[in-house]
């Protein structure tokens, strides 16, 4: 069994954004030679996360507009505000989840039409994000 890692690093301008790292993933998978296998894709940061979704910016504001609503910046009932001004990005995190995994199948991810994959920043903007790929299998 083949395992590969690849780290991408990058920037992110706003509290909230979505970042596109389907061709990132794309390309990690294409230099590890895995025919068919998974992809594990993590963001390493305790107030970002990684989700599948279209790439339509519609969509993308919809989602981001949501995980205000849901996680509420600023909001004086979360307790972890009183040390660091960013307990919503941490809950974010927790409930969307910081890693995806997706099948590999004749050298290619196996996402939907639709599917793309995003970093979910919620506590930018940050200077030094990354994405971790890794790719296993044969």
């Amino acid at each position: 069994m083949k395992i590969y890692h690849h780290t991408v690093r990058f920037s992110t301008n706003a509290q909230f954004q979505l970042i596109d790292v389907t061709r990132m993933v794309e390309e990690a998978v294409a230099k590890s030679g895995v025919l068919n296998g998974i992809v594990l894709i993590h963001a390493p940061h305790a107030t970002a996360a990684i989700i599948l979704n279209e790439h339509e910016e519609g969509l993308i504001n919809d989602i981001l507009d949501k995980l205000r609503d849901l996680t509420e910046p600023g909001s004086r009932k979360w307790r972890h505000n009183m040390i660091d001004d960013n307990a919503h990005a941490h809950i974010g995190s927790a409930i969307i989840g910081a890693e995806r995994i997706i099948p590999v199948i004749n050298g290619r991810i196996a996402r939907g039409t639709w599917q793309n994959i995003f970093f979910v920043e919620m506590d930018g903007p940050r200077s030094n994000r990354e994405v971790v790929i890794t790719v296993m299998g044969e």
